[in-house]
């Protein structure tokens, strides 16, 4: 690690694989310190939120060489020799907030002809707009949750499912809660917000739709909770060091090439407000994850889904990049699939 790496203040939070066992780690720059010989009451991640700010400033004062003795603690490695994990697994079911940004939607609106049958793709686009503007104004967030079990890796592979051709990228900003909420009100939200990660909410498109369930309509579970699923991290940033989360670029490159970017000022609802409604109707917990949405450049619109051998690389403003690959699907017919034939 270097002088200038220190002198920036800013650091992530992660958790790694060596080979002879997971630990929390400190994230400066390329390089990575296992927590646990300065703070042996963490085991894990999870274990910061009870004392956060507490444990951030112990943290910095290591870094930035306050703490001298809790300099020597650190013991620095290339994250290059070491398997990046979830940053934090989440605790419990990852709030999802759905159609959060306007573009996306719109984009969607068209790509799927969600609208009149006989309506031009202009007119759908125009439409879904004054809709869209409209719940902005007077509506509500729409929130799904999603398990624990499809979270995987910033680096991982990422697998197609058995079923359908169409697995779709989605790179979201994450939000960590760090104190039991409920019923908070939204300009009270920045205390309980621990801090910030990259999440790739990865949908299977065939998947979606449940005709034989006209009144339900969608299948978001197995649309969007196989395994890996849900690449997160590398790591969280601490809410401190990200002053304006409304001004974070998200980018998405497939094999290369540009799909997605834009600017988390396009969400229909704010970070604020989407924690205060979730908390209206349930207790947040510390450790709970809270992914806000999709922007514009998702497969759907491009007409173009995930293959074997791709690589995704996702990125946010100051959090960090994921890199993904595309494994083929295993080749099993899904029992429910199965049990159609």
């Amino acid at each position: 690690m270097t002088d200038a790496d220190r002198a920036s203040d800013i650091f992530g939070i992660g958790t790694f694989d060596a080979g002879a066992g997971v630990f929390p780690a400190v994230v400066v720059g390329d390089e990575a310190a296992d927590l646990r010989p300065l703070l042996p009451h963490v085991a894990r991640t999870g274990d910061l939120l009870a004392e956060w700010d507490t444990n951030l400033d112990a943290i910095a004062a290591a870094i930035d060489g306050g703490d001298e003795a809790g300099e020597r603690l650190l013991e620095w490695r290339s994250i290059r020799d070491l398997h990046a994990l979830p940053p934090m697994q989440p605790v419990g079911p990852i709030l999802a907030a759905g159609a959060n940004y306007r573009e996306h939607i719109l984009q969607m609106s068209v790509a799927h002809r969600l609208g009149r049958e006989d309506a031009t793709e202009q007119e759908l686009w125009d439409e879904a707009a004054i809709e869209n503007d409209q719940r902005r104004r007077s509506g509500d967030p729409y929130i799904w949750t999603g398990l624990p079990s499809a979270v995987c890796g910033a680096f991982d592979d990422v697998q197609l499912p058995d079923y359908g051709d169409d697995l779709d990228w989605e790179v979201e900003l994450g939000v960590v809660i760090g104190r039991s909420c409920h019923r908070i009100a939204a300009d009270e939200v920045h205390e309980v917000v621990a801090g910030y990660t990259i999440v790739n909410d990865l949908t299977a498109r065939t998947l979606v739709p449940r005709p034989d369930m006209a009144l339900i309509g969608t299948d978001w579970f197995r649309a969007k909770n196989q395994p890996t699923f849900f690449p997160t991290g590398p790591v969280i940033v601490p809410a401190r060091f990200v002053p304006d989360p409304t001004a974070l670029r998200i980018r998405l490159l497939l094999n290369g090439e540009v799909k997605q970017d834009s600017l988390t000022d396009d969400l229909l609802f704010d970070i604020p407000s989407l924690i205060a409604y979730a908390s209206s109707v349930a207790r947040l917990q510390p450790g709970d994850l809270l992914i806000t949405g999709s922007p514009a450049g998702n497969g759907s619109h491009w007409g173009r889904f995930l293959q074997e051998g791709d690589v995704m690389e996702a990125t946010i403003t100051g959090l960090g990049t994921q890199r993904n690959r595309v494994l083929a699907a295993r080749g099993e017919q899904p029992p429910w699939q199965a049990s159609r034939a």
